[in-house]
């Protein structure tokens, strides 16, 4: 079962081929992290392939699953683009792009055609990449006097929490990564301990 705070998205990149009628369906699927991930690969696949007959796509970015779009690149209304996406959704697949090249095989295959073949293109390639769980988390920086640094070490210790940058000095600070889930009762031991500054790192 997910929890609030964790996501799916793709193992690594892979590429699978499916065939219907003469027509070739070349499914890709990208991890991504933002929307300017995806023209330079579009651009890239059409470099790799000039001759295909179309380039649809479809995308979800963001751990909450609230940002997608969708291309059909000719075909008609609803049949490359949305299937695609529908994948995604259906297998809860975020931060991933993927791209399916198709190569006309002078047979048309209809509208249920259509949707049946970029549908199944996506389903071998997202199985070819595999899937994996990621946490959310957020970042804070804790500063504090020396004399304090086994307290704050203790909480670190304690809540299994991960150190991604630290200065020790007279003034110490501590940059870490909390599960979104245990956020609230990490901050609440951290601002237990008297004279110590936390600190949320917007967008990290």
């Amino acid at each position: 079962m997910l929890f609030d705070d964790t996501y799916l998205t793709i193992k690594e990149n892979a590429e699978a081929i499916f065939t219907d009628r003469g027509s070739k369906f070349i499914a890709y699927a990208y991890a991504i992290t933002s929307e300017a991930d995806i023209k330079p690969l579009i651009a890239q696949l059409k470099a790799v392939h000039p001759k295909a007959n179309h380039h649809c796509w479809a995308m979800r970015l963001s751990a909450d699953r609230g940002v997608f779009k969708v291309n059909d690149d000719g075909e008609p209304s609803g049949t490359a683009g949305r299937p695609i996406l529908n994948v995604l959704l259906s297998k809860n697949i975020t931060d991933t792009l993927v791209v399916v090249v198709r190569y006309f095989g002078g047979k048309l295959l209809g509208v249920p055609g259509l949707i049946s073949a970029y549908k199944t293109a996506t389903e071998q390639a997202l199985a070819a990449a595999g899937c994996i769980e990621k946490v959310i988390t957020d970042t804070y920086v804790i500063n504090f006097d020396y004399p304090k640094m086994n307290e704050v070490m203790k909480v670190i210790k304690d809540e299994g929490l991960q150190i991604l940058a630290q200065t020790s000095d007279m003034q110490c600070s501590v940059k870490i990564s909390i599960r979104k889930s245990k956020v609230n009762q990490t901050i609440s031991r951290f601002e237990g301990i008297n004279n110590i500054q936390v600190k949320y790192i917007f967008n990290n």
